[in-house]
């Protein structure tokens, strides 16, 4: 149903690439993705940061798109800047991969429970980079990767790829059932909003003609 449904979308949107590869180099970091969002794999991530991995993988994994990831930091004298970059880099590999957003859904959401935990994730591919975020998480560290990191790749993410993110928590005990809840429901909804609609015939879905 699936390959159908996206046969007939680039048949309505033929000029759409949705693929982009992004490298980003600084003196803290290097970190290079490959994005495929009409692929549901292969699904490869490499950060050097167990948890961060786990995420990603959740994220491309319900997002149903390929993702190649690694970077290389300086964890030595933390996880911030790796953390951030990735998700600077992250992001702009799916920003490029959308180009100008024509035929795009463009709004996606999503309600995914794990086990005790429940999370929602709303987006808009609106142009604005903008984060609202209610997760609640109770612990400072899952393993050994600090929780407040959560935030800074959610926004750095949400920067880059131009993209209004609300990511809360409904219910919820488990610290690290609600980050997976929460990034498979990001996944979720970044599914919805990435589809081709046939029915867009490839214009852009804004009543104003443009998405920056």
């Amino acid at each position: 149903m699936r390959k159908v449904y996206l046969e007939q979308s680039r048949k309505a949107c033929p000029e759409q690439s949705r693929r982009a590869h992004i490298e980003r180099k600084t003196k803290e970091t290097r970190v290079r993705v490959e994005v495929n969002l009409d692929r549901s794999g292969p699904v490869k991530i490499s950060t050097g940061i167990g948890f961060l991995d786990h995420m990603l993988t959740l994220l491309a994994t319900h997002g149903t798109f390929a993702l190649r990831l690694s970077a290389r930091g300086d964890v030595e004298v933390d996880r911030h800047h790796t953390v951030e970059d990735v998700g600077l880099a992250l992001g702009s590999a799916l920003k490029k991969s959308l180009g100008d957003k024509r035929g795009i859904a463009r709004f996606g959401w999503a309600a995914v429970p794990m086990d005790e935990a429940l999370a929602l994730a709303a987006v808009d591919f609106s142009g604005r980079g903008f984060l609202h975020l209610e997760l609640g998480l109770r612990a400072k560290k899952i393993g050994d990767f600090e929780v407040e990191l959560m935030e800074e790749f959610l926004r750095a993410f949400a920067s880059a790829a131009g993209l209004t993110l609300h990511l809360r928590t409904l219910a919820g005990r488990n610290s690290h059932h609600l980050a997976e809840a929460a990034f498979k429901a990001l996944g979720r909804a970044l599914e919805q909003a990435v589809r081709l609609d046939p029915r867009r015939g490839g214009q852009i879905p804004s009543s104003k003609g443009v998405l920056e």
